[in-house]
């Protein structure tokens, strides 16, 4: 029979059949080095989310805004990282966390998270 070693560190293993590690410090440093790129990866686009949400919230704090796109590209929103959206009679509303905004035209309409209407917040379809 083949000697069993540790997945992380070589030791061989004793015990049970089916064990892969001989500590629980070589199992987590095995498991956190495997998802180290994907934690990476999640890192930057929840940074990139929220850097557009704070845009949002510094040009709407409260109510409805309409902006011009050339300003929120200006201050480095990225329109192509969003949480969700929303469809409803042909109209998209983007969301990053709980703010929302609508494309239309050379604008966006910006809605603070409270201030989104009961019609948009109960939409049948959700993308």
């Amino acid at each position: 029979m083949r000697e069993r070693k540790c997945l992380e560190c070589n030791v061989p293993l004793r015990g049970r059949s089916d064990k892969r590690f001989c500590s629980d410090q070589c199992r987590s440093t095995f498991h956190n080095r495997c998802n180290q790129e994907e934690q990476r990866t999640l890192q930057s686009i929840n940074s990139i989310l929220k850097a557009n949400r704070k845009i949002l919230l510094r040009l709407c704090p409260a109510g409805v805004r309409e902006v011009p796109l050339k300003e929120l590209r200006e201050m480095g929103f990225r329109f192509d990282y969003v949480t969700h959206s929303k469809t409803k009679s042909g109209k998209k509303i983007w969301f990053c966390y709980d703010q929302g905004y609508i494309t239309s035209g050379r604008n966006a309409v910006i809605y603070s998270s409270g201030c989104l209407p009961s019609s948009i917040m109960n939409l049948d379809q959700v993308s």
